[in-house]
C-alpha cells in the first residue's frame, strides 16, 4: 500500500518522508503503531491523524494512495 504522509509543527521536523509504501497495515490504529516504531519521538507525543483532510477520532481502514496528515495538537480562536 502507498500512503502520502503530510506532517505538521515539531513532527515535520524528524518526519520527512511524503510517500511511503508499506505492507501489513490496514488501518489506522496499525498505521500508528508503524509510524511510532519507525519514529520513536512520535511515541512520546500526543497527535491527531487526518485522512484524505478528515480528522479521525477512532480507527479507520486505509486504502492505497490515502492522504494521512500528521498533526500536533492545535487550537486557535
Amino acid at each position: 500500500m502507498k500512503l502520502e504522509i503530510i506532517s505538521f509543527g515539531k513532527i515535520s521536523e524528524f518526519i520527512r518522508q511524503q510517500q511511503i509504501e508499506i505492507s501489513d497495515v490496514i488501518n489506522t490504529d496499525q498505521l500508528k503503531s508503524y509510524l511510532e516504531t519507525s519514529f520513536p519521538q512520535l511515541a512520546g507525543m500526543k497527535y491527531k491523524l487526518a485522512i484524505n483532510q478528515n480528522v479521525i477520532q477512532s480507527n479507520q481502514s486505509l486504502k492505497n494512495e490515502d492522504k494521512v496528515a500528521i498533526m500536533p495538537p492545535f487550537s486557535g480562536g
